[in-house]
């Protein structure tokens, strides 16, 4: 499901459960010592599929010689480390774990996020978006059948793994301003290209509301009862608007 919205050069694999093969190295064991078993085993898998893009991104191939794998470890802020060159993300949600890579002289910034497609919790929109975000999610027919609310929460997330690695600076939701594409299209069944493949594809802006306001560029899916959104920035695309804030940033909110 994830390959189906990276950009160009991005490498991304996923499983739709734990996998048996899904081992970690020893630095990643004694990271989650003591841990639930359920939470070490997505840690486990997680780290399987993003070992498994990492490989298809050098280059090995089934059956050839095998670079070591790498151990992926937390750093002080929670964010993984990845090897030198390249950027990254992982996400895990029930039923579902998922990872993305690239080269960073190709894509500069990488978040990726994984949700059920259900409703949230009542209460929970009044605390993640903004009044612009609510007057949008009221007026929208829906977006291909997605529960747009948990849309909204998943897309905001995976702006928020793109742009703390950077600048280290903690974000809150009303800090980022989502705004959906106009139109999200549904695929016909002839045309996915594999069981687990999303069957709505669309667009969305994440502008940050800190700074110099970065504006990054989104895509997301739903099927198999998930969404998953992905952020990239292409190094060779001006992906960044800086200079451009949301439809009506002129109104306060």
């Amino acid at each position: 499901m994830i390959r189906s919205l990276l950009p160009a050069g991005a490498v991304g694999a996923d499983a739709f459960g734990d996998a048996p093969e899904g081992v970690l190295l020893p630095a990643e064991e004694a990271a989650v010592a003591g841990v639930a078993a359920g939470r070490r085993r997505e840690f486990a898998t997680v780290r399987h599929c993003a070992r498994r893009a990492l490989r298809e991104l050098a280059g090995d191939r089934p059956g050839g010689a095998a670079r070591d794998p790498v151990a992926l470890l937390p750093d002080r802020d929670g964010v993984p480390r990845w090897p030198g060159g390249t950027v990254g993300s992982m996400t895990h949600t029930r039923g579902y774990r998922a990872a993305a890579v690239a080269p960073a002289a190709r894509v500069t910034r990488l978040g990726i996020d994984a949700e059920p497609d259900r409703p949230l919790r009542a209460g929970v929109l009044e605390t993640i978006a903004l009044p612009a975000e609510r007057s949008a999610l009221a007026a929208a027919s829906g977006a291909g059948g997605a529960c747009r609310d948990r849309l909204l929460f998943c897309a905001k997330e995976a702006a928020y793994k793109a742009w703390f690695p950077h600048v280290r600076i903690r974000l809150g939701f009303r800090d980022v301003e989502i705004v959906f594409d106009a139109r999200a299209g549904a695929l016909p069944a002839a045309g996915l290209p594999a069981a687990g493949a999303p069957a709505v594809l669309g667009g969305f802006r994440a502008y940050v509301r800190h700074g110099s306001g970065d504006v990054l560029r989104g895509r997301w899916g739903a099927g198999s009862g998930l969404l998953v959104a992905v952020v990239a920035d292409d190094a060779d695309d001006a992906s960044v608007e800086a200079a451009h804030g949301p439809p009506g940033a002129d109104r306060g909110h």
